[in-house]
């Protein structure tokens, strides 16, 4: 899963959720697919090395790659997301750290916090939200459904249970 639970350094009592986007492709994948997606489109261009057609055609194959190169690059910074939320005995402060570079935070008193599941109002199903001092936030709407459903019943439990 694309989320963990870790003690905190700062406090022994705090615990801190980390979740992030789940990446299907590491860099190197990255670059082996970018590879083969020119080497397997120049394949059919052999058979025109030597003519004028070869350099009519190249400069097409050249922006197919690179919009697939665009693409994939675009997603990937995307989906740099980052949200911790750190539970400590008497507080519970949410952090997101967005793909380009702002931070929006949460805190609340931890007794009032209360983790909601939209099963199907929300903008995804089962979306999960934290709701306290007068607001509520999202948490991990990027997690795919059954993920979102553990981590309902992860923060009820975390939640529950004293610091």
């Amino acid at each position: 899963m694309p989320y963990d639970w870790t003690k905190s350094d700062s406090e022994a009592a705090a615990q801190e959720l980390h979740l992030w986007p789940h990446q299907s492709l590491p860099p190197r994948g990255y670059a082996w697919f970018i590879g083969a997606t020119f080497v397997l489109i120049l394949l059919p261009l052999f058979g025109l090395l030597g003519t004028v057609l070869l350099w009519g055609i190249l400069p097409f194959i050249v922006a197919a790659v690179a919009g697939i190169w665009f693409a994939l690059d675009r997603s990937r910074h995307n989906a740099q997301i980052l949200e911790i939320l750190t539970l400590s005995d008497d507080k519970a402060h949410l952090v997101r750290l967005n793909p380009r570079g702002d931070r929006q935070e949460w805190e609340c008193n931890r007794y009032w916090v209360r983790p909601e599941m939209h099963d199907s109002d929300g903008p995804v199903p089962h979306y999960v939200t934290l709701r306290g001092a007068g607001r509520e936030v999202e948490i991990g709407a990027f997690l795919s459904e059954d993920e979102r459903v553990a981590l309902y019943g992860e923060l009820l439990s975390k939640l529950r249970a004293p610091a």
